[in-house]
Formats: structure tokens, sequence, C-alpha cells
């Protein structure tokens, strides 16, 4: 083999800013490459604030007229991108501890005079209509490096403890939900599909069936957890509900563990242990932006975090849930009654003003919800659970799986769905089963209650809702 090539020189090797703004960067000798926010010049010096998407915070970069091509400065425009090399110094002005003495400044490119993010505050709808830049702004910039990390914590979580990770399809021939709320994924022309006794000829498509998007990946997860014990899912979801709330878009992301030769009861505590894991990480990995959000997004939400992290779970049912309700004296737009779903000022209630803490509600009605949660005993309600945590509402959802192959095929039937195309599905529960548990964490929405952004449409990259699809 021959020799390796010699590393770059040290001025040609970017340096991210969070590294340069920490108490050892002082004295170091550093290239930036990033983006300008402001620049301010008097008759001696020019002052540039760049930043990279690296941290929340600003590199002020101080450039003096000796520097070699001083003039190029003037032509640096909010938003330009630049290349800046110089040594970093201990600053004499307020707001920062180090500053770059800059000795080359390169401008890369200037942004033109109607850059649309200047230095005052934007509306987060009026972000939205930029989101191709909205991520350089220090709202979005927050929340992109939040949820990147917080898609590691998930990751670094479930292997830690031994999870299996699963890649479920995203093309799927099964409705886990049974909602019928699925995108459909064809190649027939739509204009003259091919027909078979007056219908659409299916066998002619694709895949010579039906298919669509996933909208869960839980059926494939317990294949995997009837053969590796534990295993998880996580990846893009999709669902044709045309809903336009703040809560709600098409394409978003869920976490599905699954755990064989468990209950609901096993279930609950490795929920409660995952998000108060998560809540510990991003706080720990992520303190300015958290901070950030602490501060100019949702007053108290680190606190509010905090009490998750050191409150005990409650547990109640969905009968107790419902008295607590019945008994509270609370006007509620929605009415309760058993047999009706809980709508999130129930849900909110229970937990800020009746429990005062995080909680789970188990065993509801069978008939709102799916065909596969387990039939308790009583014959009326099902091994089903929600998480509800204070300022949300439910965050997980999940039940122990129906493992009886005959109790699951009259479900089916009772529900109007057709057994045979869950014939492998059924099949599980012939060769080996066992009771086996899962829930169902929207990403999504978890990012919206760590970071107190209230619309599930500035937490998504590239969002897609009813009538909007960009990128």
């Amino acid at each position: 083999m021959g020799d390796l090539p010699a590393p770059r020189a040290i001025e040609e090797t970017r340096t991210p800013i969070v590294q340069l703004l920490k108490p050892e960067g002082e004295g170091r000798r550093a290239r930036v490459e990033g983006w300008v926010r402001t620049r301010r010049s008097s008759k001696d010096f020019s002052f540039l604030e760049i930043n990279d998407g690296s941290c929340l915070a600003n590199l002020q970069v101080v450039a003096d007229q000796s520097m070699e091509g001083y003039a190029e400065i003037a032509h640096i425009t909010t938003g330009s991108s630049v290349v800046v090399t110089g040594a970093m110094v201990a600053s004499p002005g307020k707001g920062q501890a180090v500053e770059m003495r800059a000795v080359a400044v390169e401008l890369v490119q200037a942004a033109d005079a109607d850059y649309p993010l200047q230095k005052k505050r934007h509306s987060l709808e009026y972000l939205r209509t930029i989101a191709h830049l909205r991520t350089r702004s220090n709202t979005f910039g927050a929340v992109f490096r939040v949820r990147n990390a917080l898609f590691f914590i998930v990751h670094e979580y479930f292997q830690k403890h031994g999870f299996i990770n699963l890649q479920a399809p995203i093309i799927t021939a099964s409705d886990a939900e049974g909602a019928g709320e699925m995108f459909r994924v064809t190649t027939l022309d739509p204009q003259q599909p091919p027909a078979s006794n007056g219908a659409v000829d299916w066998e002619a498509d694709f895949f010579g069936k039906r298919a669509a998007l996933t909208v869960s990946g839980q059926l494939e997860a317990e294949i995997f957890a009837l053969a590796f014990h534990d295993v998880y899912s996580f990846g893009p979801t999709f669902r044709a509900e045309n809903s336009n709330t703040s809560r709600h878009a098409a394409e978003f992301w869920m976490i599905e563990p699954e755990i064989a030769f468990a209950d609901l009861a096993a279930n609950r505590r490795l929920a409660e242990d995952f998000i108060k894991s998560l809540i510990v990480q991003c706080l720990e990995r992520c303190p300015e932006d958290m901070a950030f959000f602490d501060q100019r997004i949702e007053k108290g939400l680190i606190a509010k975090l905090e009490h998750v992290l050191d409150s005990p779970f409650e547990t109640i049912s969905y009968g107790e849930a419902v008295r607590m309700l019945e008994a509270s004296g609370e006007n509620f737009e929605f009415p309760v009654a058993w047999g009706l779903d809980l709508q999130s000022e129930h849900e909110r209630y229970l937990t800020e003003k009746k429990i005062g803490r995080p909680t789970f509600v188990i065993d509801y009605p069978k008939e709102i919800k799916a065909f596969y949660m387990r039939i308790n005993d009583d014959g009326r309600t099902v091994a089903a659970m929600d998480l509800l945590v204070p300022g949300v509402g439910e965050i997980i959802g999940g039940s122990q799986r129906e493992e009886r192959g005959d109790v699951l095929r009259s479900r089916m039937e009772e529900l109007g769905l057709n057994p045979d195309e869950y014939w492998w599905y059924l099949e599980l529960r012939r060769y080996g089963s066992v009771p086996h548990a899962g829930f169902g964490l929207g990403f999504d929405r978890a990012l919206m209650y760590f970071t107190g952004m209230a619309n599930i449409r500035d937490v998504v990259p590239f969002y897609r809702t009813p009538g909007h699809v960009e990128f």
C-alpha cells in the first residue's frame, strides 16, 4: 500500500464555530466557513458576525484595514457566504469571550440585497414561506440541531438496551390501523385503469395487488419480535388524513419498539424509561439550544421537562379517567362518557389539574381501539395504554398485542376486515406465539414537546400537509 496523503494545512481545514467558542479556543489559528449575519464597518475596522450552523452563537470576526484584500469586505452583505482565516483572541467586547482576528477574508458569494432574513425577528408563519432559508435563522437552527441529536439518542437508547433495529417497509399491502387513511401507490393510468368485472383490476398493477404507503411499522415489527425478542423500527410513516391542525402532518416519523414475552405492565415500564432517557440526554447534549427555547419559545420549558423526570408516572384505567372527568365540574368542549375517546382537553385536565404528573390511561373500550389489541378478560376492554403528559396530552400510544389466533380472527371479522389479507399475521399466532407488546411515539410530536414549538410544521424539515408539498 502507498503512503496516505498528507493532511491539509491547518489554514485549509475548516473548524466548526462551536469548537472555537469553547474556552480552549483562545490562541487557536483556524479557518471558518459560514454565512454572514451582519457586517458593520468603521474607518479602520470591519466587524462580521458569522454563523456556520454548528451552534446558536455567532462568531465575531474583526478585520483591520491593514489586512490584504480589506477592500473586498465592503461588498459583503447579510447572507453572503465567506471563508475567514485568523487567530482566536480574548474579546474586549460584551457578549462573547473570544473573537477572531482575521488575516484573510474570502467572499465566496455576495447575497443579493433582497435577502429575506435580515437582522430582525421574523414570524414563524413568514419563515414557513421561505423554508429553503429558514434553517439559517436562530429558531430553526436550534430546532434542527435538537432534532439531529434526538435522532441519534433514540438509536443509542435501543442499541444500548439490546434491541434489534428493523427497517420497516415504506410500501405495504397491510393497513396496520384498519382505518383506511392510506396513500395509494400505483403505476396504473388514473384516466384509463384496467378493469375486471366493472372494477379496477389491481392484479395488473405493479405489485399485482393494492399497495400503499405505510401508516405504521408495527405489524412488521411483530414478525421480528417473535424471532429477536426486542426490536424497534424508526422511520417515516404516512397518513391521508385531511386534517389541518397544528399537530397533524401527512408524513411523519414514528418510533415503534416491540418486546416479546411481555405484557402491558412491561410496556409501560419501557415507555417511562424511554421518555425520561430522551429528556435527560436532550438537556445534557443541547444545553444552549434548550436554553434558547426556554427563553424565547416556551417560558418554563426546562422546568416542565424536569418535572417529568422527577415524577413517578401514574396509572389509571379508562373507566377511572371518565369518572374523574365527569366529576370535575369542568365545562369541556367535547362530551365525556364511557365509550367516547378522550380528547386533548380531557387528557390535559387529568395531567395538569387532577393528577399533576404524567399518567398512563389503560384498558380502553375495544370499540375505539385497533383490531390487534389484546381483549381483556372482561370482554369489553383491550390492554391498551396512552401516556399523557402535562402541556400536551397523549404522547405515546401502545398496547399488548392479541396473541390468540382465534380471538384475533374474530376481532377482524367483527370490524369488517378480511382475515385473508392478514394471513401471515394470523399465522404468527400458530407457530410459537407469545405475549408481546409495543408502542408508538411520534418523533415529530415529541420534538414539539421537547422544544416548545407549537406547530408540527416548524419541527419537520420539509413538511407535507393537505394542499402543501414543496421541495
